[in-house]
């Protein structure tokens, strides 16, 4: 594994086994998507070849002392408060397992605390930003340097123009406008959006399956010109693209493979470049979209419905509502107002 080589070869086989059973325990019994796995492991990998550089030999001698000894040397190497509480959480889950399976007598991360986070929200497009995005109408005749990465390769191509179609419409111009419709439409995140197989679209009923964080199946809807914009994608772009290793994607890079999200996030860049529009992730459109749902009478349980999260605490942090539509509601429900 690779984590086991960033650790050494010497603590590798004090601690490579527990590690791989961690990894297995994250993928088969907590069912956790696997770039949640990664930044696990590389926390984990991280804290061990500290412990190791401290003298500790084999996971029980692990304790409170090294976890905070790791946790104080990441804070003097700069770290953001985001990344602390991640590592003190992946310690904690760690520490956690490896008590449960009778490797430890006391579970050291349950007296850790929790680096208080600041709520730094990302940018978010106002509705006319949002409206000026999705209403641009794609160029024709769009080269792509560009799908030179998809989940199957990651190997750069030479630039050639994208397949055409009969009435002269970019069969790449209609997926990007499909994706970028859906991303703001059903505010889901990128990852859900590249895993999405064609059956998983209802365009009749305007829904989309999506499988979240924690493998949890949701369903979603879909605004009407995402549902047209995906209409128009799998009717005359996606035929386009189609080849035999292709399966049952919803969404293909030029070489027929399952859309890689790092194209995803650099076609969104480049489109709000060419308009002037704040840039932005992916992520940035889905909190844009749940801000507009707010801040158009949508109640906080059906966007958390609609986001996929497990805890309201989650979307009320997630999303900001302004002052203005907070004393409304005020105005408009408290008996006393």
């Amino acid at each position: 594994m690779a984590a086991n080589e960033e650790i050494g070869a010497e603590s590798a086989e004090a601690f490579g086994p527990v590690l791989a059973d961690f990894e297995r325990h994250l993928r088969a019994e907590r069912g956790l998507s696997a770039h949640t796995v990664r930044a696990y492991l590389g926390d984990v990998t991280d804290l061990l070849a500290h412990a190791h550089r401290m003298g500790v030999r084999d996971v029980a001698g692990l304790d409170v002392r090294v976890l905070r000894a790791w946790l104080a040397a990441q804070h003097a190497l700069g770290r953001s408060r985001a990344t602390l509480a991640r590592r003190t959480a992946s310690a904690r889950v760690f520490t956690a397992f490896v008590h449960r399976r009778g490797l430890l007598p006391t579970d050291p991360g349950a007296l850790l605390g929790t680096p208080k986070q600041g709520r730094t929200l990302p940018r978010v497009l106002r509705q006319d930003e949002a409206t000026a995005l999705l209403d641009r109408r794609p160029a024709r005749g769009r080269t792509a340097e560009a799908d030179d990465r998809t989940s199957d390769s990651g190997q750069r191509r030479e630039s050639r123009e994208e397949p055409a179609l009969d009435d002269g419409t970019d069969a790449v111009a209609l997926r990007d406008q499909a994706v970028f419709e859906l991303l703001y439409g059903s505010a889901i995140r990128i990852g859900e959006l590249c895993g999405l197989d064609v059956d998983d679209v209802d365009l009749a009923r305007r829904t989309i399956r999506v499988i979240g964080k924690g493998d949890k199946e949701r369903t979603v809807p879909v605004s009407a010109p995402a549902a047209r914009a995906v209409d128009a994608w799998l009717r005359r772009g996606r035929p386009g693209l189609v080849r035999d290793r292709s399966g049952p994607a919803l969404f293909l890079g030029t070489r027929g493979g399952r859309l890689h999200p790092t194209v995803v996030r650099r076609d969104l860049h480049r489109r709000l470049e060419e308009l002037g529009l704040p840039d932005m992730g992916p992520h940035g459109l889905r909190h844009s979209a749940a801000t507009h749902l707010l801040e158009g009478g949508a109640d906080l349980r059906s966007v958390q419905e609609i986001l996929g999260h497990s805890s309201l605490a989650t979307t009320q942090m997630y999303t900001h509502v302004t002052a203005e539509r907070l004393r409304a509601a005020y105005r408009q429900a408290h008996p006393r107002a």
